[in-house]
């Protein structure tokens, strides 16, 4: 039956639960009230003490770093695309609303702060915007430069991100052709650079890159706040992959000879999950949520994401290890325990000279761990008992006498007061060969040695019986790991027999020298409305690992958005293409 019109019961429940809503909307609760950002108490007793035990500062810059994190954070974005497009997009942005945002009035005595160059950053394509919402509403400069920065996010030509953030990615140094790896993309704004400085030297009508990014997160829902920050790039060089950091599975590719050997990236950015009290200028409300015992929890799962990063980069390659919080344990301590576990397979890079421009501290050579109630701690052997799972032996200080070998000073620590931004930890790492634990050989199970006989059959004989007895013992075979979380449509790539290739090709007149294996679809019936498009290094790397590796998304090149008439008893597609190729 269909719905019957112009009757209701009044008595329904659905009824009833709109009239006990309508009752409530009248009645606010101030202990239900969601507190507002601005009346936050920005400060914390146990952050002061905290980081006052761990000196992070000298004593004369405390009170200006605790003043600047009691101040929102100034708005900073960079100009993306190639090196002609961004140059056009900086001469707009300077000569037309920068200008026009240092002539025009506001209301009087307003304070106008004028726009500043990231001097860090290459080519003057970064800035920084000390600007609120208030300067928004009462200048008409600022709301149209603010509109503007809005409009040409969502084209990608602009990305909106936090000074701090732009700096592993630079650091990193990525080249056109390396592999690289993004263990913890979400929410993508250093992936977006990773892709970026992929495409520094590519000119109009050049094929893509031979480089590629993989960018993993573990959470399925962040990957897909990942693919909406990437698609504004239309780069087929990235693939979006879902899984846990820390054990993210090996990956082959075909070699030359048709052999499979397995993948190690040139680039590695290990930005891992931290408590982020370097974002209390954004996140006020990590204030009152602040305690030590949250670094030191997540203390062995950095570890773990880094170590598992150092695996699967390549001998020469270089990993960046990142975070935005301030404290040791999540920083200094975990690089420390990886160079201490690795011996002299992996050094620090100095990377002073990359980032000219740059005020930061080097990294520390000493700390002291804390248990919850802000007891701290010289040595493990101090630690009591009930504490002991929480402060962990791998969380203190070199010893003075080996402090030295390992340079923790070349680490780089961004604070705050500095230069007006968040506070940030950056270390670069270079594998120099392989790890100890991967020159080690695997240790397999074989039958026991026989002894030499002169008789072939007494040979045979106890080598069957070593075999039936290694039958016996070995057990059951192991069952394949399964991927958990979320199925993913499958990835269908196009064949040469294709139906629709040689209308895409007479559509938009694509090169010969384009092939159809690179186009793919997500579905294996019906209409497909949807194709993507990836480089033949990713095609490769898909198709090989589709049974170990959980593939979220790629770049979307061409959407079916409707049919048009029968011609000639012939059904014509009609597409929108994204991107060029």
């Amino acid at each position: 039956m269909g719905r019957r019109h112009g009757i209701r019961n009044s008595n329904s429940f659905a009824q009833k639960k709109r009239n006990q809503k309508n009752k409530q909307k009248d009645v606010w609760d101030p202990a239900k009230a969601r507190m507002n950002y601005v009346d936050t108490v920005r400060e914390s007793e146990a952050f002061s003490k905290y980081y006052k035990i761990q000196n992070v500062v000298p004593e004369n810059e405390w009170d200006e770093m605790i003043s600047t994190l009691q101040e929102t954070l100034p708005t900073s974005f960079r100009i993306t695309g190639g090196k002609m497009e961004a140059c056009a997009m900086l001469d707009v942005i300077e000569g037309q609303f920068f200008q026009e945002l240092l002539s025009a009035g506001v209301e009087p005595g307003a304070d106008i702060k004028p726009p500043k160059q990231l001097p860090w950053y290459p080519d003057r394509l970064a800035w920084q915007l000390d600007i609120s919402r208030k300067d928004i509403r009462r200048s008409e400069a600022y709301y149209r430069l603010h509109n503007f920065l809005i409009a040409e996010t969502s084209t990608g030509n602009i990305s909106r991100q936090e000074a701090v953030s732009m700096i592993p990615p630079l650091v990193l140094d990525v080249k056109p052709h390396h592999k690289v790896l993004d263990m913890c993309a979400a929410p993508g704004s250093k992936t977006a650079q990773l892709i970026e400085m992929l495409h520094a030297d590519q000119q109009p009508g050049d094929p893509p890159p031979e480089g590629f990014v993989v960018a993993n997160d573990m959470d399925n829902t962040r990957c897909y706040m990942l693919v909406h920050q990437l698609k504004r790039l239309s780069s087929p060089c990235v693939v979006i992959v879902n899984h846990d950091a820390s054990q993210l599975p090996s990956m082959q590719m075909p070699a030359a000879d048709g052999t499979l050997s397995p993948i190690k990236f040139d680039r590695i950015l290990c930005d891992v999950p931290c408590t982020g009290d370097g974002t209390l200028r954004k996140n006020p409300d990590i204030w009152p949520k602040w305690n030590a015992a949250n670094g030191n929890n997540l203390h062995g799962i950095q570890y773990r994401v880094a170590r598992r990063g150092l695996e699967l980069l390549t001998v020469g390659g270089r990993m960046v290890y990142s975070t935005c919080s301030l404290n040791p344990i999540e920083n200094e301590a975990v690089i420390h325990r990886i160079l201490k576990e690795c011996e002299d397979a992996v050094e620090l890079v100095d990377i002073s000279a990359s980032l000219p421009g740059l005020k930061y501290k080097p990294g520390m050579t000493t700390w002291t761990p804390c248990s919850k109630d802000l007891t701290g701690y010289e040595k493990y052997e101090d630690v009591p008992e009930q504490y002991q799972t929480q402060v962990r032996p791998s969380m203190f200080a070199p010893s003075k006498d080996d402090a030295g070998k390992f340079n923790l000073d070349r680490c780089i620590r961004i604070l705050p007061h500095m230069q007006n931004t968040g506070g940030f930890f950056v270390a670069a790492l270079q594998k120099v060969k392989v790890l100890p634990w991967e020159a080690r050989p695997k240790v397999t199970e074989t039958a026991a040695a026989v002894p030499e006989t002169n008789g072939e059959s007494n040979a045979s004989d106890e080598t069957k019986e070593a075999s039936e007895e290694e039958k016996q013992t070995k057990g059951p075979p192991k069952k394949r790991r399964r991927m958990q979380g979320y199925k993913e449509d499958p990835f269908v790539f196009f064949t040469e027999d294709e139906e629709l290739w040689p209308i895409l090709q007479e559509c938009y007149d694509l090169k010969p020298e384009l092939s159809c294996t690179s186009f793919l679809t997500r579905c294996t019936v019906g209409k497909k409305k949807n194709i993507y498009f990836t480089t033949p290094a990713l095609r490769d790397l898909i198709k090989t690992n589709e049974d170990r590796l959980k593939v979220t998304e790629l770049v979307q090149i061409f959407c079916l958005i409707i049919f048009l008439l029968l011609t000639d008893s012939n059904l014509h597609y009609l597409f929108i293409l994204f991107c060029s190729l």
